[in-house]
């Protein structure tokens, strides 16, 4: 497999598949976290450094056709800032503009493609009526099938080499993904180096980690992680769960939950999850107490419970400081710690004082040694609320993508650069 470190960019233009979809203020449009355009630089600089020229391809948001609102030209202004090149732009992605712009690209230039899913070709949907029938539907996908593998040559024939650099949208099979590499040989087509470290980081969790590994696992809903709960069960040493699903667990056990969120189709999962753990080895730590509130709302009353205790009428949306003070602990005694999902509603602040704690114990367990990996857009943005993310070892840019990855499962836009 070729690596982005061995090539020589040499008066070569390359395409790379990057990740801007960032959020833009509403009114402006300006960018408001740069956070992916700084991860995309590496690559950038490393093949302009040896004299090559970029032409960057993307997508933003989810527009159905063309929508100014998600046009790439808003980034243009930031990215430009960033890489400290005047960069150009294509208005169309697979128009004569990017035609002509790539043609006549030089070395050292930059050229931003326009949203790549202005093309129903990009992601292979076909965008039909809500009335369109199942035979219509089946053959419009049939028919979009084919242009987006003509999509794709389109794309490719700007430039000499494919660099996938996205790793947000690595789970896709999408034509700027997947189909583009077909039509590079193994020689002119690699990852970039955000790919690279998020496979690093990834491999390394998964099968290289210093025991104990303690997987912690938040969110809503149980059926949101099974996958990823079942394929660490074989790896990990310990298991800390929290956040919304902990009431599927709560009740699969005969707990009092209140009107808290629950899954109920999930009680007997919940169940099984538990026991494979325990025939695996595997201490399962859920929270023992918790910040409840009569309603969802930011400005809700607070009252404080075992957790399998909910008063009626109250809903958990934290964990509380015993439960915080038993986490804390199993995670300070960790050397591999992995994070997905948060504790509780940590967006509103009276309910954001676990998932805190946990960041900031993590933290503390990465300053002793442990390797730590952050993945999801919830707790990333957890850790970047704590001011945390340099001081943990990875946060992830692509949650469903790391999701699927740690599930076991064979990511389109890795496989088609790797084999």
């Amino acid at each position: 497999m070729q690596t982005i470190d061995r090539y020589n960019f040499r008066n070569k233009k390359a395409i790379i598949r990057v990740d801007f979809n960032v959020p833009l203020d509403k009114q402006t449009f300006a960018v408001t976290d740069d956070t992916r355009i700084r991860g995309a630089l590496p690559t950038i600089n490393k093949i302009l450094a040896d004299g090559g020229a970029v032409i960057l391809m993307s997508h933003l948001g989810r527009p159905k056709g063309v929508e100014e609102k998600y046009s790439l030209k808003h980034v243009i202004g930031r990215l430009s800032e960033l890489t400290g090149k005047t960069v150009l732009f294509a208005d169309d992605c697979a128009g004569e503009s990017a035609k002509t712009k790539a043609a006549s690209l030089k070395s050292g230039e930059i050229l931003l493609l326009e949203n790549l899913r202005f093309y129903a070709e990009e992601e292979g949907k076909p965008r039909l009526p809500d009335t369109a029938t199942d035979e219509e539907k089946k053959a419009a996908k049939a028919e979009l099938k084919s242009k987006q593998k003509e999509f794709a040559k389109l794309l490719s024939g700007y430039a000499d080499v494919y660099v996938n650099d996205a790793f947000g949208t690595a789970h896709r099979a999408h034509a700027s993904t997947a189909l583009i590499a077909d039509c590079f040989s193994a020689e002119n087509k690699m990852f970039g180096y955000l790919i690279n470290s998020e496979l690093a980081a990834m491999d390394k969790v998964l099968n290289s980690n210093e025991k104990p590994f303690t997987a912690i696992m938040g969110g809503a809903k149980v059926s949101d992680k099974i996958l990823i709960i079942e394929n660490l069960l074989n790896r990990v040493q310990n298991l800390i769960i929290g956040g919304g699903m902990t009431y599927t667990f709560m009740k699969a056990q005969g707990g009092q939950i209140g009107k808290s969120l629950c899954e109920n189709d999930k009680l007997d999962l919940a169940l099984e999850i538990l026991k494979k753990a325990k025939e695996k080895g595997v201490k399962v730590y859920l929270p023992t107490d918790a910040v409840n509130a009569d309603t969802f709302d930011a400005n809700a009353s607070i009252k404080v419970s075992k957790a399998d205790e909910t008063p009626d009428g109250w809903m958990g949306l934290d964990i509380g400081e015993d439960t915080i003070k038993t986490f804390g602990e199993v995670i300070a005694g960790s050397k591999t710690v992995l994070w997905n999902g948060p504790m509780g509603v940590f967006e509103f602040e009276k309910f954001s004082k676990g998932t805190s704690a946990i960041a900031q114990a993590v933290a503390n367990a990465t300053a002793n040694g442990a390797f730590s990996l952050i993945g999801g857009g919830d707790s990333v943005a957890a850790i970047n609320k704590n001011k945390l993310a340099d001081k943990v070892s990875y946060v992830s840019t692509g949650g469903g993508a790391m999701l699927e990855y740690m599930e076991g499962k064979e990511l389109p836009g890795i496989k088609a650069i790797r084999g």
